[in-house]
């Protein structure tokens, strides 16, 4: 992706090394939005580990404005067995407040859009709290639907763990 010029003085691009702290305030301020403002345990030194080092596992894109991050897509690969292609999961969209309504959020998901459309991916897809009335507007208004017949599983903790020991 190169940097492209958006509206406000802002500028869409690749996260890049220097950004861990914008990052990690965004991720934060997502954190306080989504009602688990003690939930974050990553660090600078985390982000810049798995965005930034010799084999990196997650990405991101930003929008910086005035020399601030103020917004953010942090994304990685996924795969589909049924269409054996690759495609992106956004793991998270955030915009600081301030900032809402600038288009810079539809920039950022546009932006995951054009990766999928120029690698040959297949899907772009994410989670929503069910509770999140704007965001799920938003996604509709750009023709993203839901999957109603699924449900997100997780493992973490002690289950985790515990699983991952059966096969000791």
């Amino acid at each position: 992706m190169t940097p492209r010029d958006l509206p406000h003085g802002a500028v869409l691009r690749p996260a890049r090394p220097g950004d861990e702290p914008g990052l990690l305030e965004c991720i934060h301020q997502l954190a306080v939005y989504e009602r688990e403002p003690d939930a974050v345990e990553n660090t600078i030194e985390r982000i810049s580990a798995s965005f930034f080092g010799p084999d990196p596992k997650a990405f991101a894109h930003v929008v910086e404005r005035g020399g601030a991050i103020v917004g953010i897509a942090v994304w990685f690969l996924t795969y589909s067995t049924w269409t054996g292609a690759h495609g992106i999961w956004l793991e998270d969209l955030f915009v600081a407040e301030s900032e809402r309504g600038r288009g810079f959020g539809k920039a950022l998901i546009a932006s995951l859009a054009r990766e999928c459309t120029i690698r040959g991916y297949a899907r772009l897809e994410w989670t929503v709290l069910d509770w999140n009335a704007p965001s799920i507007a938003f996604y509709r208004s750009l023709g993203a639907t839901p999957m109603g017949e699924w449900t997100t599983q997780r493992l973490t903790g002690e289950p985790l763990a515990t699983l991952g020991a059966a096969l000791d």
